[in-house]
């Protein structure tokens, strides 16, 4: 019997944990669900991720206010993804700030994504009628931006690393307290969405770049925050191995002029049985096999996923 598609059957709510990372420094993660985060300035908050939804972000909203009541200045949002952006306007921020290429990306493809992840993640999309409408980026930035938090809490700096789980994923670093927001770039024991990546890229360079920061605590775009140097370490190496996996499983295949069925039978029994019982592997490996497949077959950008386009994709390489 096929498998439910994608994780539209995936209707329970996840329990939630609010951690404390350091001062004025907050986590919200939830199982598997997307995380966000919050940092103290002076007089403001910075927060890093809105949600799928106002009603969805306006919860995390009033978990955040039993902390500080500072008012939002600065949404970071680290990609175009529809449930990382669409709750944007509860935040009333003075500025959002994304890569140059997420205000591109949102232009070319932000309405099928918004389609193609309702369709694959309802329980996210907390009242989907509450959206105003795509989420726009007032402020980009190429390679960093910095974040000046004043009275005594430092600075966030906004680092694009390079190309990985989009074209324009950014991470937001403290360099004081060594915490690094790292988007969908890593993940802790939650299973990686590549459909709209470049694997190449991200399984070398990006990935170099990001372990470079060195960060004590690391919050990965899903799973549990990684607490010490030796976590997070782990987290980046789990991260590459299972790119590396994909890679070379579809690498293989078409060398052998296999067809994407294969490939996908081929990278999903090398994989789960260290990813399989991890939130949503199930759910990305089609779609992640689907990109590896015509990333090294030549075709450079990701080809749109439409919510047509999602289901053809899980019809074809389900059994």
């Amino acid at each position: 019997m096929s498998r439910p598609f994608a994780s539209s059957t995936d209707l329970a709510d996840k329990p939630q944990t609010l951690e404390v990372l350091a001062d004025g420094v907050y986590a919200l993660t939830a199982e598997g669900d997307p995380n966000v985060g919050a940092i103290e300035g002076e007089d403001f908050l910075v927060c890093f991720e809105a949600l799928a939804t106002p009603v969805a972000a306006k919860e995390w909203l009033a978990r955040l206010r039993e902390h500080t009541d500072k008012p939002v200045r600065c949404l970071v949002l680290s990609h175009y993804h529809a449930v990382r952006v669409l709750g944007a306007s509860a935040f009333d921020a003075d500025v959002i700030v994304g890569h140059e290429r997420m205000r591109e990306l949102v232009a070319e493809r932000g309405k099928q994504d918004w389609d193609s992840e309702l369709g694959r993640m309802p329980r996210l999309f907390k009242q989907p009628e509450s959206i105003p409408g795509l989420t726009w980026p007032t402020a980009t930035f190429s390679d960093r931006f910095t974040i000046h938090l004043g009275g005594g809490h430092g600075r966030l700096e906004l680092h694009y690393c390079g190309r990985g789980h989009t074209e324009g994923d950014i991470v937001a670093w403290l360099p004081e307290q060594r915490i690094l927001f790292a988007g969908d770039l890593v993940e802790s024991q939650a299973a990686l969405y590549t459909g709209d990546a470049f694997h190449r890229d991200w399984r070398s360079g990006t990935l170099d770049r990001v372990a470079a920061f060195a960060a004590d605590t690391l919050v990965g775009g899903r799973g549990a925050v990684v607490h010490g140097s030796a976590g997070v370490r782990d987290a980046v190496s789990s991260t590459r191995h299972f790119l590396d996996v994909v890679v070379e499983t579809v690498q293989q295949v078409q060398a052998a002029d296999g067809t994407l069925k294969e490939a996908f039978t081929k990278a999903h029994a090398a994989l789960v049985d260290r990813y399989g019982g991890w939130p949503i592997f199930e759910h990305c490996l089609p779609f992640d096999v689907a990109r590896a497949w015509e990333e090294l077959a030549g075709v450079e950008r990701p080809t749109i996923w439409t919510a047509e386009r999602d289901r053809e994709i899980w019809d074809q390489l389900q059994d």
